[in-house]
């Protein structure tokens, strides 16, 4: 039996393009979550299909990086199928564990793969390093600026304006407010 499984990495990305691919593949059963594929994420559908699998099954995906992002960690599924008797396919690069060749270019692939992984994550810290060296620094702009603090305290201090009318006020949800008043929010749950 062929058991599929799909799986994008966030929320507002789809799986039509996998699903399409597998079923036309001839899958059977399909497995598909929108979960993140780095080493050590749970992915519980991953899970079940892994379980769901009995020997001589095959495991299909659409790319070998549906299996995840490291190289010890998608040699060790394909290993784990391999002593279950199951087999394993990728799509997209033609790759079968049932043939010593499909092995190899699997290892070969998955070295590839995380090697301009590797690369990838050097650069942007080489990157980050250069932009602090300018006097950058990374991450998102702070949402107030000191005079909005300075005005969010005073608004604060008065006791007039509730603070979904001050959060209102400054442009940011109530969250955001007491990330940078979080005395507000304990005020606010003792006064419940």
């Amino acid at each position: 039996m062929l058991v599929a499984y799909a799986r994008v990495s966030t929320l507002d990305q789809n799986l039509h393009l996998q699903r399409d691919a597998l079923t036309k593949a001839g899958c059977e059963r399909l497995f598909e979550e929108k979960k993140s594929g780095k080493a050590g994420t749970k992915r519980p559908e991953f899970e079940a299909a892994l379980a769901y699998l009995r020997p001589q099954d095959v495991l299909v995906v659409w790319k070998l990086d549906r299996l995840g992002r490291s190289l010890v960690e998608m040699m060790r599924t394909i290993d784990g199928l391999r002593q279950q008797n199951v087999h394993f396919q990728s799509l997209t690069e033609q790759f079968d564990s049932e043939t010593a060749h499909g092995r190899f270019a699997l290892q070969l692939h998955g070295a590839m793969a995380e090697y301009f992984l590797d690369l990838n994550r050097e650069r942007t810290m080489e990157g980050l390093k250069a932009a602090l060296a300018r006097g950058r620094r990374g991450g998102r702009p702070k949402k107030l600026s000191p005079a909005d603090i300075e005005a969010g305290r005073a608004m604060l201090q008065a006791g007039t304006i509730s603070v979904a009318d001050i959060a209102k006020r400054l442009g940011v949800n109530r969250d955001t407010f007491y990330t940078y008043f979080p005395r507000a929010r304990a005020n606010s749950q003792a006064s419940n």
